[in-house]
């Protein structure tokens, strides 16, 4: 299976590495102590390029954004085995979540590791020069505002302190910035990386100018900046890099979510994941497979194509039936269970909350991996999807008065590799023609919660949503209370 091609079997630990070596006492007096550390690391290439490995390797955490980005919308339930089960997914899916929930902990806490090991190589970032240090210099970047995204479109306002590591004793000191400094840090992130990457990258599953073109956008777009949004998007498009899957040459539509269809013309940023090293409960940061995939598996499920999984993130009804009966997305979007038993003879069970309807895009399928085949799961995430970037541009064009013309245009191509007729709507229901096209689209990948949040519309879909509380998580309560009164909970919590 596929992993991170740049990536070596052991990884260097970011802030303190100190390894001895001994076999008896009289050894140990004459051999000296071997260390690594901050003082005595970034020496080399090399030195740079491990730690990058280890900003990479975060990401594969990031699973639980997208998971519990799903449940809390209106397109899943929690699921799982009973109402006990995973309670932090519960509490979201109903919208009773409260400072102390452990699954919103892992997103405060992975994200700020991401961070961390970013900030590791900017803040010795002048001390070694060696041809191509620009390259690695923005995918740290790139990562690093991948990551303070994620964070302040959960959380809102977070801590920032600049290119060096947080250190013991910075939580009752800095404060937490306000959301338009943090996107002004994201901004400059960005257009650095633009800046100094290729469309191409050196290896698959590295950043790309493309990844830092979308991500830009996005972020403008999170903050209703329409006119940029609409620029960078635009030239991202036009750079002719990318194409929706199923298109061009001999692509099938029905493997843009297969591992055939892994880090194909559709993907603009893909998240790496392999199915060779095991994991457990104790650690599920420390995966190298998806792990939200073994947890969205069929209960119990014995039959073709899918392996099992503990039936979290169940579609809804409504979910299943906002597609027509003759878009090709469905299908491949949504697995029907009775539908499929009855054609294929699998088995399965029901879990909590059953409805019938599983996140096809995400399903385990069988292969040969290692360890608990329920958190060892080597299918990738496209994290940016060129249909995504399509949408956000005519998005950002609609809502920024710039070109209705244009905005239909990119409606439309995402609607014809759908099997569906163009549109021809103007003003408001070209909009609402947009937002339904991105619910279609992205449906089982993360998005919804937040595009309901931010264009605000979630109140009205998304039930026991409280307008003034919920558009935000709460910061984990360990958090506030290390800060000592320095930061304050977000509102309603």
């Amino acid at each position: 299976m596929k992993r991170y091609n740049f990536k070596p079997k052991t990884l260097l630990v970011l802030l303190t590495l100190t390894f001895s070596l001994g076999c008896t006492e009289e050894f140990l007096d004459e051999t000296q102590e071997y260390n690594i550390s901050s003082e005595n690391y970034f020496n080399s290439e090399q030195d740079y390029y491990n730690a990058l490995i280890g900003v990479y390797d975060v990401l594969q955490s990031t699973y639980v954004n997208v998971l519990l980005g799903e449940i809390a919308s209106d397109n899943t339930l929690s699921g799982g085995e009973s109402a006990t089960d995973v309670i932090g997914f519960q509490q979201v899916d109903e919208m009773t979540h409260t400072p102390v929930n452990d699954n919103l902990d892992d997103v405060w806490d992975w994200n700020f590791a991401g961070v961390q090991r970013a900030n590791y190589i900017l803040e010795f970032k002048d001390k070694t020069d060696f041809p191509g240090k620009d390259q690695i210099i923005a995918e740290t970047r790139f990562l690093r505002a991948y990551f303070t995204f994620e964070l302040v479109k959960w959380f809102g306002p977070i801590p920032l302190s600049g290119d060096e590591r947080f250190v013991l004793g910075d939580e009752t000191t800095i404060p937490r910035s306000p959301v338009s400094e943090v996107y002004d840090q994201i901004e400059s992130d960005l257009e650095f990386a633009i800046n100094n990457l290729d469309y191409t990258a050196p290896q698959v599953g590295r950043a790309t100018k493309g990844a830092a073109q979308a991500l830009l956008g996005k972020a403008y777009l999170y903050q209703e900046q329409f006119q940029e949004s609409a620029s960078v998007l635009t030239d991202l498009i036009n750079s002719g890099q990318y194409h929706l899957y199923g298109t061009q040459g001999d692509e099938d539509y029905a493997n843009l979510f297969e591992y055939v269809g892994e880090n194909s013309a559709e993907s603009v940023f893909e998240i790496q994941y392999t199915g060779e090293e095991g994991a457990g409960f104790g650690c599920l940061q420390c995966s190298e497979g998806n792990v939200a995939v073994g947890f969205q598996g069929i209960r119990n499920y014995s039959g073709p194509l899918f392996e099992s999984g503990y039936s979290f993130n169940v579609p809804v009804q409504e979910a299943y039936d906002a597609f027509t009966d003759n878009d090709i997305r469905r299908y491949y979007t949504i697995l029907d269970i009775e539908a499929w038993a009855a054609e294929t003879g699998a088995s399965y069970s029901e879990g909590y909350k059953h409805t019938g309807y599983f996140n096809r895009k995400y399903l385990p399928r069988k292969n040969d991996n290692l360890g608990d085949t329920n958190l060892t799961q080597p299918n990738n995430y496209r994290a940016i999807r060129y249909a995504d970037v399509l949408l956000m541009a005519a998005e950002a064009l609609v809502r920024g008065n710039i070109d209705e013309d244009r905005a239909r245009t990119y409606v439309n191509m995402v609607r014809e590799r759908a099997g569906l007729d163009p549109i021809d709507s103007a003003g408001a229901t070209l909009l609402d023609v947009i937002y339904t096209e991105r619910r279609l689209e992205l449906m089982g990948e993360g998005h919804r919660f937040f595009d309901l949040v931010r264009t605000g519309r979630a109140a009205q879909e998304i039930e026991g949503f409280t307008t003034g509380k919920n558009e935000l998580f709460p910061i984990p309560l360990e958090e506030i209370e290390f800060s000592q009164g320095n930061w304050s909970q977000n509102s309603g919590y």
